[in-house]
């Protein structure tokens, strides 16, 4: 799997000295561009712990899923709230279903 940045949604996290993605990835993948958006350095190093995905306030970091399990365009998305994520699973049809995984208070 690998991230794909969202450059619509994603601000950089302007309001941080440094964006939580690059912060916290523990590969050391992310980075900003000079355009001040987010963006993966080698896609294919990513060890696929999704700590970007999580993290990102404006929700502009998705995961992709390789062509071999969910073929082209289907996604893995997770809004995260104080008690849970809830992970939105959109197949290739566009169908999407929801799971949801309870956490720790932050």
């Amino acid at each position: 799997m690998s991230v794909k940045v969202d450059v619509t949604k994603c601000n950089g996290c302007q309001q941080l000295k440094e964006p939580r993605c690059v912060q916290y990835c523990p590969g050391d993948l992310m980075a900003l561009g000079s355009d001040n958006k987010a963006y993966i350095r080698e896609a294919h190093d990513c060890w696929d712990c999704m700590v970007c995905v999580k993290l990102c306030p404006r929700q502009a970091i998705e995961t992709r899923l390789p062509y071999q399990l969910a073929n082209y365009k289907a996604t893995l998305r997770p809004k995260v709230y104080k008690t849970k994520i809830v992970w939105t699973l959109t197949n290739t049809k566009g169908e999407t279903e929801e799971f949801v995984v309870k956490t720790k208070e932050f």
